[in-house]
């Protein structure tokens, strides 16, 4: 249930990142997921317009109750109007949603 709400939490904040308009947008580069079903997955793109996403996870404490993923990754976006790209590097794991950029309170 927590990594659930964890990854709900990087959804919304992947979701709520500035997006930049009237332009077209192309895929720079690509990693495709290579998700088969055996416990790990890792993905990742990059877009013209500066969005990034980089994701990989892998499955921990591997049949036991407190078995779950355990996600590393980083986004990033570049706010359109004063051009400064933000960043955000985050675990999702058994503690929880944790983020870390330069312009996240500590």
């Amino acid at each position: 249930m927590k990594l659930f709400v964890a990854f709900a939490f990087a959804v919304v904040a992947v979701s709520a990142a500035p997006q930049v308009r009237h332009e077209d947008v192309l895929v720079l580069k690509e990693t495709p997921s290579d998700n088969i079903g055996l416990g790990s997955y890792n993905y990742g793109y990059e877009l013209s317009n500066g969005q990034a996403h980089q994701e990989s996870a892998e499955l921990v404490n591997v049949g036991t109750e407190n078995e779950s993923l355990a996600v590393r990754g980083s986004f990033s976006w570049v706010d359109p109007q004063t051009n400064v790209k933000y960043t955000v590097n985050y675990v999702a794991d058994e503690n929880g949603f944790q983020p870390q950029g330069e312009h996240i309170p500590a």
